[in-house]
């Protein structure tokens, strides 16, 4: 390759790494003329985006779960949380605010209504802000709280006439300084059940501002009333939606792309169910009880055949003792084996156990499945216990 060439795949190397890691690249004094301009103060819809980046995504959805394991554990229902949001606008694309991290608040709540008016939480909120004002360049620009309702068939990401009213006293005393106010609402149900992030970001309008007759948060018009109190609640018409993205930086994705060719490190980010672990557990242990019940039955009647064989053939203690020995061998050939199915039957050849019978394969399979259930719970906890040191 020449040097030209060289250079040129260089310049276009380096383009796509800014592309890739632009949201993470602040430049001090274009976000202050964007801040200086607000000109989300113009324009009620002026934002059209969020982009939430991994950290902030982690804790917000670890911090809603949360809530729900810790209602359910007292014996009622799912408790509401929230917490804050750290993040600017962008100056690249001006109408995409970027949230960079998240900071669970002490704020337990009921359902639509969660609120942060204690004054030890505001001396927290303060506190907090004042230190991120000291090693962060962004701000808190905007909060989340979570609707942890029955799953039903719907979201229920939208914002209750209590947010609502949140909301807009934080774009009233933020926006005006150049720092724009974003509320994201989470379903954590919902998010559990379908394996993803159940979220939506929305911003309020303001009280003088009048939207499309019959427009709902998500720019559709729909003339059922019924349907737009349905999904968006009663005050459907005083707020939209934002779309949100979510991004990472290059160094992450490769990190992220080695680690999730082992298909364990894909589930690191959820747990499994207490409910779907316990099934695959009787599930397992029930096919164990099969198998085992059919290879002592086949070694009882092999006995009794046996005994009633030719003379010079082995006894009937003897062939059961075998018998038994390889079944054995067969749950211990799983530590080398790289499956059950490595096993080889009667047919001899490379078999590890030779002679190992159709029903003691089952065993072997059945005995496999429940080391994996074992080995999984226990990868999971080590897991958890890893992300609740380093998200602490």
């Amino acid at each position: 390759m020449s040097d030209k060439n060289a250079s040129k795949a260089d310049a276009n190397g380096e383009a796509a790494i800014s592309a890739a890691d632009a949201k993470y690249a602040v430049d001090p004094a274009a976000l202050q003329t964007l801040r200086d301009s607000v000109p989300w103060m113009k324009d009620p819809k002026y934002f059209t985006k969020v982009a939430l980046s991994p950290s902030a995504v982690m804790k917000i959805m670890m911090h809603c779960q949360s809530g729900v394991e810790k209602g359910i554990a007292k014996g009622g229902n799912p408790i509401e949380v929230m917490g804050m949001l750290l993040g600017r606008p962008d100056p690249i694309t001006p109408k995409t605010l970027v949230i960079t991290d998240a900071f669970p608040l002490p704020i337990e709540g009921f359902e639509t209504r969660v609120v942060a008016d204690d004054d030890d939480v505001t001396n927290h909120m303060i506190a907090l802000g004042e230190a991120l004002e000291k090693t962060r360049r962004e701000r808190f620009c905007g909060w989340y709280h979570s609707h942890p309702f029955e799953l039903g068939d719907h979201s229920h990401c939208f914002l209750s006439q209590t947010d609502l009213t949140t909301q807009l006293q934080w774009q009233r005393l933020e926006d005006p300084h150049g720092n724009p106010f974003v509320a994201i609402v989470v379903d954590p149900l919902r998010s559990a059940a379908m394996e993803i992030p159940e979220l939506k970001a929305f911003r309020a309008y303001p009280p003088e501002y009048s939207p499309k007759a019959n427009e709902m948060p998500d720019g559709q018009i729909e003339p059922r009333e019924k349907i737009r109190l349905e999904y968006w609640g009663s005050c459907w018409n005083r707020y939209y939606e934002l779309d949100v993205e979510y991004f990472m930086s290059s160094v992450s994705r490769t990190v992220m792309e080695r680690l999730t060719q082992d298909y364990l490190w894909m589930r690191t980010l959820t747990r499994t169910t207490p409910a779907i672990r316990t099934a695959a557990l009787e599930s397992a242990a029930q096919q164990y009880k099969v198998a085992a019940s059919s290879v002592a039955s086949s070694s009882s009647s092999s006995s009794r055949v046996m005994s009633a064989g030719a003379a010079g053939a082995p006894t009937s203690e003897a062939y059961a003792q075998a018998r038994a020995e390889q079944a054995m061998a067969a749950v211990a050939a799983m530590a080398v084996a790289p499956s059950p199915a490595a096993t080889v039957g009667p047919s001899g050849g490379s078999s590890k156990v030779p002679f190992l019978s159709e029903k003691a394969i089952k065993l072997q399979k059945a005995t496999h499945e429940i080391s994996q259930v074992a080995a999984e719970q226990v990868c999971d906890d080590t897991l958890q216990q890893i992300k609740e040191q380093i998200f602490a």
